[in-house]
């Protein structure tokens, strides 16, 4: 999401002109009068009788004086009693508000064009944009009320909104940069960038919560009403009664207005292209296309598959390769349309998967999809490393063996002199030069007895895997790895093959059993969220194909009890035995991780034979997938002077892209030493975005860095080499919309109205819907203006301010002036007049 400007938050309280007030503090009713006067009459009346007594002899215009001299300081005593001060009070008005609710979910992108419109079409988004922008809207309601915008998707970003004064209270937001120059000491708030601000970027529209957080969180408020522009979208979340509700209780008038058509879409596009990431000359390999249609259920489209370097040629284009002719299904069924390529050369080839255009597709542009294949002429260099012979091993040893694409060398640390294996080439010892061990692409270690390996062959494999890229696939078993006493697991020497491991082991005498366990029943793997997304482990074309399978595997009897997985791990599936929690979470059975710039995959006991159980065609994907994706690394090298890394291949919009550029070298092939490298990311509009990957200190020439996709298509991403001749490091990855938004995206006037008079407050008046922005301004027949519905409900109260310190300081000094003045009169008077 661009980072948006938004105006400081609005003060909805206006304070009023300043007015001040005489009164006494001890004061507070008119019976506050009684006692103090009922005291100074008595002390007055005491005052008389006592100089009617004392005073016999002088004149009587000198008796009175002295009383009065004596009273008035009685008076002074009484005024000092009643505290009179000066109080400053201000009007306060709290202002009504009006709160602006804007749907910013990947369904506001799409486009609703009539095949009669002639006009520019505009996608939900920026009808509303427009709306905000261009009308007299937001002005005609800031002439009453505060106005706040919010945005929703799958959750309310309350803590980013724009909020504006009401007009006439403060500096209006200028609507041209230059409006902010015509006054150099003006402080005027930048115009919002509405299409910044309103871009859809959400996976999800949870409506129903984002409403009821909103009314929850502004009940106490005064909201003139509540106006909501949405598709009527809500796929996820609370439901919309909840948020009637609180709207009823709160007084809360909801107003939506609907966007889009009311009609279900006509629309054909490519759901996605699946390609193997490498391939050889002349291997045939198998590209699947997923197609999706809406509203042209029995139509017939071409399909077309096109071939084009990937180093030139516009997107879109290529030699075209074969077509074939395909019949839509109902709804929205995915139909899947499968071709086969025999690649005759190597290098990179970008594959184009095309829909030719077709009369009703309402969204052209996604008719297209294109995916990058490798066509390397070499092949896979696996060594199988195994403790003893597993059925796991013998499976695998089988399948790679008869794989013209690998080529296979085992070590079989139990084999006899003389045994026979089907490999390529059979190991006495693990490799024991770089030589040797760099020619490797992936290492398949079932249960190995580390511990034979000597100090220099660790070091070489843990350079291989850090520095290489090699991929690592680690397979737990009962005999080596389930050793208790005296075992890898526990050897201080083995530190640097346990750091290779995604997981944490148990600690010696930590009192938890390190050794496998095992269940009489087999019981499903567990799959995460991450797991289910990765592509590598899925049995089918389609993620949904692939969970229902994984599903319908009766699972596994055994896995190794851990401390859990690594920081920075991924735990993909766990076992799902309830018993076996510990903590509250299963045990771990597949994870991953990045060591450096080579993948270690963990596998929790070697039970993969059991999916040849549903279909031999489940046992041989999975190992192939997975060999494939802890090679990558290697496989993709595309310099010598370094690795571009990224966490998979295939993301929703919106999600986060971690980049790690791994062996940065410099011109004398020594570690980079910079602060910084840039990326260039080009996004599938053709955009580029320039992405910074700061130096990781933890390494030498490495560099990490992430971005945001918010786009659908293909991401290229270019690393150019400093001190190099235009070298560069280079990967695609490719970004995908959720199905969730895309399988209704129609308007839902049922939802929509319902919310309208769901929420009323007058009885009389009826809720109202608005369709479209257009409706919201012209008010058709029938329904009234929304300035007139929206009523003022500002709050007007008066709020003390401060009493006048300096005031009361000045009156308590002349009061004592005057106080002791009148007495020092007396006592003069009396000392004159000669009395006691």
């Amino acid at each position: 999401m661009t980072s948006l400007a938004v105006l400081p938050l609005a003060n909805t309280e206006s304070l009023g002109a300043v007015r001040k007030t005489f009164e006494f503090a001890r004061i507070q009713s008119n019976t506050d009068w009684i006692l103090p006067i009922v005291a100074f009459l008595v002390i007055g009346l005491f005052v008389r009788a006592m100089y009617r007594r004392d005073s016999v002899d002088l004149p009587a215009p000198l008796r009175w004086l002295l009383t009065l001299l004596r009273t008035a300081v009685f008076l002074g005593l009484l005024v000092l009693y009643l505290q009179p001060q000066w109080r400053a009070e201000q009007e306060n008005t709290i202002h009504s508000r009006v709160l602006v609710l804007a749907d910013t979910s990947l369904s506001m992108g799409m486009l609703d064009v009539d095949d009669a419109d002639a006009g520019s079409p505009k996608t939900r988004a920026q009808q509303v944009v427009s709306l905000l922008d261009a009308s007299p809207l937001l002005d005609v309601l800031r002439k009453t009320h505060d106005v706040e915008v919010f945005r929703f998707d799958d959750r309310l970003y309350r803590d980013d909104r724009v909020s504006l004064k009401k007009l006439g209270d403060g500096p209006a937001p200028s609507q041209q940069g230059a409006d902010a120059a015509d006054g150099p000491g003006e402080d005027v708030p930048p115009a919002p960038d509405w299409n910044a601000f309103l871009q859809p970027s959400g996976t999800e529209t949870r409506l129903g919560q984002a409403l009821a957080q909103l009314i929850q969180e502004e009940r106490n408020a005064p909201i003139s009403g509540v106006l909501v522009f949405t598709d009527g979208g809500q796929n996820a979340g609370l439901s919309p009664d909840v948020a009637l509700q609180l709207a009823k209780e709160a007084r809360f008038p909801i107003f939506p207005v609907g966007l889009g058509t009311d009609r279900q879409p006509t629309n054909i596009r490519v759901a996605d292209l699946l390609a193997p990431e490498r391939a050889y000359p002349g291997d045939r390999y198998t590209v699947t296309g997923l197609i999706q249609a809406q509203g042209m259920a029995g139509r017939e489209v071409s399909v077309q598959l096109l071939a084009r370097d990937s180093e030139s040629g516009e997107p879109g284009t290529g030699d075209l390769l074969e077509t074939q002719k395909v019949t839509l299904g109902e709804g929205s069924e995915v139909l899947p349309v499968r071709f086969e390529v025999s690649p005759d050369q190597a290098g990179r080839r970008t594959l184009v998967l095309r829909v030719e255009p077709v009369s009703g597709d309402r969204n052209p542009d996604d008719n297209m999809r294109e995916a990058e294949v490798e066509v390397v002429d070499r092949k896979t260099r696996v060594l199988l490393l195994a403790g003893g012979p597993t059925r796991e091993y013998q499976f695998l040893r089988n399948l790679l063996y008869r794989d013209d694409s690998v080529e296979l060398d085992v070590l079989l640390q139990t084999a006899q002199e003389g045994i026979s294996q089907e490999s390529d080439r059979l190991l006495d010892d693990f490799p024991t030069t770089r030589e040797e061990m760099f020619v490797y692409d992936c290492v398949v270690a079932f249960d190995p007895d580390w511990q034979a390996l000597g100090a220099s062959q660790v070091d070489l494999l843990e350079t291989w895997v850090a520095d290489q890229a090699g991929g690592l696939i680690v397979v737990a078993g009962p005999v080596y790895t389930g050793r208790t006493v005296g075992g890898w697991v526990q050897d201080p020497a083995m530190a640097p093959i346990r750091a290779l491991y995604p997981v944490e082991f148990a600690r010696r005498f930590s009192g938890i059993d390190a050794a496998p366990h095992g269940s009489r029943d087999p019981w499903p793997l567990q799959f995460t969220r991450e797991g289910l997304e990765a592509e590598f482990l899925w049995l089918d074309d389609t993620e949904v194909g692939s969970r229902a399978t994984w599903e319908s595997f009766p699972g596994v009897y055994g896995y190794t009890p851990l401390r859990g997985a690594k920081d920075g791990a991924t735990v993909l599936a766990r076992f799902s035995d309830p018993q076996t929690a510990t903590g509250g979470e299963q045990p771990v059975y597949f994870a991953w991780h990045f060591y450096a710039s080579g993948r270690v995959f963990f596998i929790g006991s070697g039970e993969m034979w059991r999916l040849r159980g549903l279909d031999e065609k489940y046992f041989e994907q999975f190992y192939t997938k997975l060999i494939r994706h802890v090679s990558r690394g290697r496989l993709l090298r595309g310099s010598s002077r370094g690795v571009m890394l990224v966490g998979r291949d295939r993301y929703l919009i919106g999600d986060t892209v971690e980049v790690q550029a791994y062996r940065l070298t410099n011109a004398q092939l020594d570690p980079l030493e910079a602060p910084s490298v840039t990326l260039q990311v080009v996004a599938p509009s053709g955009g580029v975005q320039n992405v910074v990957l700061q130096a990781d200190t933890a390494r030498a020439g490495s560099f990490v860095g992430q971005f945001a996709v918010l786009q659908e298509g293909d991401y290229r991403l270019e690393l150019p080499i400093p001190e190099s001749e235009d070298e560069r490091l280079s990967r695609r990855i490719m970004v995908r919309i959720p199905q969730l938004e895309r399988e209704n995206p129609q308007r839902n006037d049922a939802l929509l109205e319902s919310l309208a008079n769901g929420a009323r407050v007058d009885d009389n008046q009826p809720g109202v819907y608005y369709v479209g922005t257009e409706e919201l301004l012209a008010t058709p027949p029938g329904k009234p203006p929304l300035t007139e519905l929206l009523k003022d409900r500002s709050r007007t109260s008066i709020v003390p301010v401060a009493v006048s310190k300096d005031w009361q300081t000045r009156f308590l000094i002349v009061m004592m002036a005057v106080l002791c003045g009148l007495l020092f009169v007396e006592w003069l008077i009396r000392r004159l007049a000669r009395l006691a």
